[in-house]
């Protein structure tokens, strides 16, 4: 199914606001609203519902997911046919988000919506990911049940209920995401993420693509090909990168010098780990703590 894909840079992961229940009787539609300020996603469990935002138009069939835009206007097209029922559950992120027409465009502008992130969201140091979730999308079996359990919570006390709320949400965007990744290229992503981890792992000693080479067992040209079209980045620019957002860290959290930092995150000289940083982040490590420390 070719749906626009909602692309979200985490942490913060986006988080669950509210759920409920709809009902729409034969000739009943969707209300009109505008710029509600949160996501809705749309879940119909019978019948079917006609839905409009912006200049699109979309029918959810029963088993399918729709997600409305928190800034666009959204509407009922046309009246049900048959009497349909929903689930819709409001969430929201603080992080930074665009939705895309595909997922080869998500991935095109994958690094400039992380560079829009790290500006705005709380820590400009923290390691970040991406989450995509499909505008419209047939629900799997497993997606079905877990929806079913946020209403297994009714007789929770509302503390308790809330908390395994927001865990039941994080899960089901999780198995959206994932479906989402095996649909569109499975071996892809997985030998990308396992060449993010394999860095994770080991980025303080000597990660070269032999290396990886020989830990993978796949050659250094498809694991870049892999890592470009999920991470927008060939493994030694990941590694670059996961160094220098270790280094962050300890500029933040340590007192240690910068050539012990260096050291601990894999540079070999105090003077190239200087010149990385300084060209990534264009401000030299000494004067990143001090802005750290300054903001503290």
């Amino acid at each position: 199914m070719s749906s626009p894909i909602l692309h979200f840079i985490s942490p913060p992961i986006p988080y669950f606001i509210d759920c409920g229940r709809a009902f729409f009787g034969e000739g009943e539609r969707h209300i009109n609203r505008n710029n509600i300020g949160a996501f809705d996603l749309v879940v119909v469990t019978k019948g079917a519902l006609h839905l409009g935002e912006g200049a699109g138009e979309w029918t959810i069939e029963t088993g399918e997911s729709f997600v409305l835009r928190p800034d666009a206007s959204h509407y009922g097209t046309e009246p049900c046919k048959t009497d349909t029922e929903i689930i819709w559950i409001h969430f929201n992120t603080f992080g930074a988000w665009e939705e895309c027409g595909s997922m080869g465009k998500c991935l095109d502008n994958q690094a400039a919506l992380i560079a829009t992130h790290k500006q705005n969201a709380y820590l400009n140091h923290s390691e970040v990911c991406s989450v995509f979730i499909p505008k419209h999308a047939k629900l799997t079996a497993k997606a079905m049940d877990i929806l079913g359990q946020f209403f297994q919570l009714e007789d929770e006390a509302r503390s308790l209920r809330n908390w395994k709320r927001q865990s039941l949400f994080q899960l089901f965007i999780q198995h959206l995401d994932r479906e989402l990744a095996q649909a569109s290229d499975g071996t892809a992503f997985q030998l990308a993420e396992k060449v993010e981890l394999c860095i994770r792992q080991n980025y303080t000693g000597k990660v070269t693509n032999a290396f990886l080479q020989k830990e993978l067992n796949y050659h250094p040209n498809y694991l870049a090909k892999c890592m470009l079209k999920v991470y927008g980045m060939t493994p030694m620019d990941y590694l670059l990168q996961y160094r220098l957002e270790q280094a962050k860290k300890l500029l933040a959290h340590t007192q240690w010098s910068i050539t012990r930092i260096a050291e601990e995150v894999g540079f070999q000289h105090g003077s190239y780990f200087t010149f990385c940083f300084s060209g990534k982040e264009g401000i030299s490590p000494l004067n990143f703590r001090k802005k750290i420390m300054g903001h503290v």
